[in-house]
């Protein structure tokens, strides 16, 4: 099984390195690389779980109608990405909700910043996608958390797959640096190993970054941005069908393993 998921946000990257960048600018970057992931995923059938931020959703209704109208989930990301605070379980499920008119059972931190699970059960969430249970020098250091789904007060937690034993992440960052065939082999590593796979990526990846210096983004991050990305996320969704990978809704996972014990913790 495939849990493949996009955190749709507003990008504010270049905040991060003391660029003055306003909401609109980072939107207009987002909308457009959200469109690039939905054609991929059009294109290939596949559906997959879209977490959205407040902001994104006030500010591109016809983006998030046409997610809905694609077949995928729609989860919540907080309200304001660069600005994450404790009343964002609440209000983004409020927001997500009015604008889609859909339910929203999940949610995932921006920046996978630490969450208090009886807030996001008191919310009205199902599951928490909020762990990279990774090494990432300054920015994760979870060596000690499950690398497998687990239950945590009663929320189901589906944490980023990385790979068994060294624990190396198989997110976003990875795809953009390695060969593709490095990555492809460990991702079918863990699904020999966890019999699924989940990751993510972000909607500014695949927005030709290496044509803005100006936004001042680090190379791994800019490396393979913009259409080379949109081809190495078609490339590893063909590969993953044609080894007969099913593709599900993080809503699904929940579904299917909500009566059953959760894997053993390594």
């Amino acid at each position: 099984m495939i849990l493949l998921s996009f955190d749709i946000e507003e990008f504010d990257g270049p905040r991060e390195h003391g660029v003055d960048y306003s909401l609109e600018e980072g939107m207009r970057v987002s909308v457009e690389g959200t469109n690039r992931i939905l054609d991929v995923l059009k294109a290939n059938d596949v559906r997959a779980t879209l977490f959205c931020t407040g902001n994104f959703a006030e500010n591109a209704p016809e983006v998030m109608q046409r997610i809905i109208n694609e077949g995928h989930e729609v989860a919540c990301h907080g309200v304001d990405h660069w600005q994450p605070n404790e009343t964002d379980f609440v209000r983004s499920k409020e927001i997500v909700e009015r604008v889609t008119g859909v339910a929203v059972t999940g949610y995932r931190q921006p920046r996978m910043f630490p969450v208090v699970e009886s807030e996001i059960k008191k919310a009205g969430y199902l599951y928490n996608s909020s762990l990279n249970p990774a090494f990432i020098p300054g920015r994760y250091m979870h060596l000690t958390t499950p690398r497998t789904w687990f239950m945590e007060d009663g929320v189901m937690q589906i944490p980023a797959s990385v790979t068994p034993v060294v624990r190396f992440p198989l997110f976003w960052l990875s795809l953009h640096n390695l060969p593709e065939r490095i990555y492809h082999m460990m991702v079918r590593r863990v699904l020999r190993h966890d019999g699924y796979f989940v990751t993510y990526f972000h909607p500014w990846e695949f927005y030709e970054l290496k044509e803005h210096p100006e936004f001042k983004m680090p190379f791994i991050i800019r490396n393979h941005s913009g259409r080379q990305m949109v081809e190495r996320l078609d490339n590893l969704v063909k590969m993953l069908k044609s080894k007969g990978h099913k593709f599900i809704t993080y809503n699904e996972f929940v579904n299917i393993h909500s009566q059953s014990q959760p894997q053993k913790i390594e």
